[in-house]
């Protein structure tokens, strides 16, 4: 009798492993859930524009300068073409 006990005890640990390794299997067969895209924030265009007006200044004024200077030096070349004859 004791072997029959034992029989069924190792069958009861056998039938619960194989339980236990067909849910492992199943729960790795799922697909992952995907987590929620994150949202990007509104722009602030109008938002803290000091610093980039501070930064855009000098740029512009450089635009500017390089404007007069490109006009001043075709001036100059188109005045040496008269005066060269040509």
């Amino acid at each position: 009798m004791s072997s029959e006990v034992l029989s069924r005890a190792v069958a009861s640990r056998t039938a619960g492993a194989s339980i236990l390794l067909l849910a492992l299997s199943c729960a790795a067969c799922t697909q992952p859930v995907q987590p929620p895209t994150e949202q990007k924030p509104e722009p602030q265009a109008q938002a803290h524009t000091e610093l980039r007006d501070a930064i855009k200044a000098p740029i512009d004024k450089a635009k500017a300068v390089d404007d007069a200077v490109q006009d001043a030096a075709d001036k100059q070349k188109a005045a040496i073409d008269v005066a060269a004859g040509g």
